[in-house]
C-alpha cells in the first residue's frame, strides 16, 4: 500500500502509524512515494492509495475520501543565534526592518500573511524559488522565511518561531472513494489516531 507525499516533514508520525499499523496489519507492507506539491496526477491515476494534501488544493478533486489531519499554523525561520528565536511569539511589528523571502509555491492564507507584511508593515522582500533554497538563505543570513508548520522537520538545525496572526493551512489525507481499498481507510485511522495522541505536537 502506497502513501504519497511532498516531503517527510508533512507526515512526521508517519513512522510511529507505519509501525503500529503493520502489528494489526502483518501482511501489509506500506510504501511512502514523494512527489511535488499538489501533483495529484499517480494519485489520481490510482497509482497510490492515499495522498496528503493542503485541503485548498484538494478541493474540486472527484471520488476521494478525506481526513482532516491537522491545522498548520505558520511559523517564522530563522537562524537559532537571531534575536527573533528568543521569542515565545512573533508579531508582525517585530519584522519591520527585516528582509522576508516569499513565493515559492506558498499556499493562499500564507500568500496574504506574506502581502501583509510587506504592504503593512512594509518589510523588505525578494523571491525564493522553493522551500530547499529558502532554508540555504536563511542559513547565509539572506533573510527570514513565513511558513506552514508542517514542513518543520524538526531537526533543530534552525529556529521555528509561531507567528501572531489568524491564517491555519488545514491539511488533509485523501483516498480513493470508489474503489478504495479497506487497508486504507484503516491506515489513515491509524494516523489520525497516532496525532491525537500527540495533542500538543506543533505543525
Amino acid at each position: 500500500m502506497t502513501i504519497a507525499l511532498p516531503m517527510r516533514s508533512c507526515l512526521y508520525y508517519l513512522p510511529e502509524a507505519m509501525k503500529a499499523f503493520e502489528k494489526t496489519h502483518p501482511d501489509v507492507t506500506v510504501m511512502p512515494h514523494f512527489f511535488p506539491f499538489s501533483d495529484f496526477s499517480s494519485f489520481l491515476k490510482g497509482e497510490e492509495d492515499l495522498i496528503f494534501a493542503m485541503a485548498g488544493d484538494a478541493k474540486g478533486i472527484p471520488d476521494v475520501h478525506s481526513y482532516p489531519l491537522f491545522d498548520s499554523r505558520i511559523y517564522l525561520i530563522t537562524k537559532k543565534d537571531d534575536p527573533l528565536a528568543g521569542k515565545d511569539i512573533v508579531r508582525p511589528e517585530d519584522l519591520r526592518g527585516r528582509t522576508l523571502m516569499v513565493g515559492g509555491g506558498s499556499p493562499p492564507p500564507l500568500r496574504r500573511v506574506q502581502k501583509r507584511m510587506i504592504e503593512e508593515v512594509g518589510v523588505d522582500f525578494f523571491t525564493s524559488h522553493d522551500h530547499e533554497t529558502t532554508l540555504t538563505n536563511v542559513a547565509a543570513g539572506r533573510g527570514v522565511c513565513l511558513a506552514p508548520g508542517f514542513l518543520d522537520d524538526h531537526n533543530g538545525e534552525f529556529a521555528w518561531t509561531l507567528f501572531d496572526c489568524e491564517e491555519r493551512i488545514p491539511c488533509v489525507l485523501l483516498s480513493h472513494a470508489d474503489g478504495g481499498s479497506r487497508d486504507a481507510e484503516d491506515f489513515a485511522e491509524t494516523i489520525l489516531s497516532v496525532y491525537a495522541a500527540h495533542p500538543d505536537f506543533a505543525v
